[in-house]
């Protein structure tokens, strides 16, 4: 992880702070450029930092004690890493792992924690961000249930490229059954199909997304209910 000394972006989630109260939480961050693969939490183990993703992705993996792997959340530049904070919990019940190499902005969690005090518009900005969080939970529950692998891998597609500037995306067959809860061979089947409709190019763990619109028609209904929910509470 390097330093970086200038800030082009900043994080959406911080944008809609007043302009006061969010140049005051910025002056006490800092700007590092984190690495693919790079873990940011443990579970178990005690937050140290929060994040505030810029241009990066950060997958959150819930484990199991047998070996298994899911993917329950993923934090871009609409979203915080370390929200469990704010609930009064210091160690992470879940692992933490950047999926895009980019810019984040760093606090300690015992910066963040006196920002938290002394600020009722960020703490009424993260309680909107959380109520977020369990809804989208939520409807990805009822996703995983319902709808099919393709259309799960549009809508998986459509989260990450929202969270990213540019249409690469670095996401691993491994890391894509992670999220999505299948086989790898599931995956392949299902990017296949998306790449022979010419709305994705997928080669190595770098898929490019060619037609935005044609991914969104061939998403299910659950992602335009996880726009809908964050435009409602947080725009």
């Amino acid at each position: 992880m390097s330093f970086t000394t200038s800030l082009s972006h900043t994080n959406r989630l911080l944008d809609s702070l007043p302009e006061e109260e969010r140049e005051r939480f910025l002056a006490d961050c800092e700007t590092v450029d984190l690495e693919h693969g790079q873990m940011l939490a443990k579970p178990g183990e005690r937050i140290s930092h929060a994040f505030f993703p810029i241009d990066c992705l950060v997958s959150l993996v819930a484990s199991l004690k047998s070996g298994g792997q899911l993917e329950v959340s993923m934090a871009g530049n609409e979203e915080m890493v370390g929200i469990s904070l704010m609930l009064g919990s210091e160690r992470s019940s879940l692992q933490a792992v950047v999926q895009g190499a980019g810019p984040a902005l760093r606090v300690s969690s015992a910066c963040f924690l006196d920002h938290l005090e002394g600020s009722l518009a960020l703490e009424e900005l993260l309680r909107r961000h959380l109520y977020v969080l369990v809804s989208q939970l939520s409807q990805s529950a009822a996703c995983a249930h319902f709808h099919q692998l393709e259309a799960r891998l549009a809508r998986a597609l459509l989260t990450a490229h929202d969270r990213t500037r540019g249409d690469q995306l670095r996401l691993t067959h491994t890391f894509l059954s992670s999220m999505l809860g299948v086989r790898r061979e599931g995956v392949s089947v299902a990017a296949k199909a998306l790449q022979r409709r010419g709305l994705i190019d997928y080669y190595r763990g770098r898929i490019t997304v060619h037609d935005r619109l044609g991914l969104e028609e061939a998403s299910c209904c659950c992602y335009a209910a996880d726009c809908e929910i964050y435009d409602q509470m947080l725009r």
